[in-house]
């Protein structure tokens, strides 16, 4: 599976997605590929509807119906409401999952809690 990631220059969510994409892989080995988009001819023809915009095997999973092509901040809405800069572990695994890319469980030692941010800046939320 190939998993591209593509990003503005300077996204503050950018080491938030790949914190995340880490933890839903768990021991999975996966190469994450992270593009730079720098205008809108760029953001149309690799799909890009905001930064970040997490792609497997070229699909954005988390694709809302008829979102232009954008190089601005994308939001994600996970299943409780909540709005944050890239999608949860929890969707990510979820993802990857349909995607076919399997994923290793989640252990109470091994659990990685999602990953925040704030001011810009990544943090691990309190578990």
């Amino acid at each position: 599976m190939r998993i591209r990631v593509l990003t503005v220059p300077d996204c503050p969510n950018a080491p938030v997605v790949e914190q995340r994409l880490t933890a839903a892989l768990g021991e999975r080995e996966a190469a994450v590929e992270f593009v730079e988009v720098t205008d809108a001819a760029q953001a149309e023809r690799w799909g890009m509807t905001g930064s970040p915009t997490v792609l497997l095997d070229g699909v954005d999973p988390f694709a809302v119906s008829g979102a232009p092509a954008s190089v601005s901040c994308r939001l994600y809405r996970d299943a409780e409401g909540r709005i944050a800069g890239a999608p949860s572990v929890a969707d990510l695994r979820r993802a990857l999952e349909d995607a076919g890319q399997p994923v290793a469980p989640v252990t109470e030692t091994a659990a990685v809690e999602d990953v925040d941010v704030l001011d810009g800046r990544g943090r691990l939320a309190p578990t």
